[in-house]
């Protein structure tokens, strides 16, 4: 087991900031190479807190605004214009990013592209739905209309 400290959220391990404890092969393979995270070290407990504070800064202010922002994701339906061949089939898939640009241009928010989660890919024009994490306890669904760019 390998004790490492969460730069980015991973689904099912944590969050920025946590101390968490992996099996090696995860750690070196996955974990360390991609970012999201950094090995443990007794120096490393400043860097938790700065993580954890920039983390709070990132994190809407009040339950109120997030509930806020939860009502009117929810309420409206997103539009994302791809490219597309026959039959619908995307060229590639909806990414994160895709979904965050398209719920500003729709004038709903801002939301981080890392909280979005995509359970299946969309690979396909039509209606599919998205999840938003805006706090640990109020998570969002997003309706998503892909339409084929013309």
């Amino acid at each position: 087991m390998l004790k490492l400290i969460l730069t980015h959220e991973v689904t099912g391990l944590g969050a920025p900031g946590d101390v968490i404890d992996v099996k090696n092969g995860y750690a070196r393979n996955y974990l360390v190479p991609q970012g999201y995270a950094v090995q443990w070290t007794r120096g490393g407990e400043k860097q938790v807190e700065s993580i954890k504070a920039a983390r709070v800064a990132r994190e809407h202010a009040t339950i109120e605004e997030a509930q806020d922002l939860k009502a009117k994701l929810q309420a409206a339906t997103v539009k994302l214009v791809v490219k597309a061949g026959e039959g619908g089939r995307l060229f590639g898939s909806v990414k994160t990013s895709d979904v965050a640009e398209a719920v500003a241009a729709a004038g709903v928010g801002s939301v981080d592209k890392r909280k979005i989660e995509i359970s299946t890919p969309i690979k396909l024009t039509g209606t599919h739905e998205a999840t938003v994490r805006l706090r640990d306890d109020i998570i969002a669904t997003i309706t998503l209309q892909v339409v084929a760019a013309k």
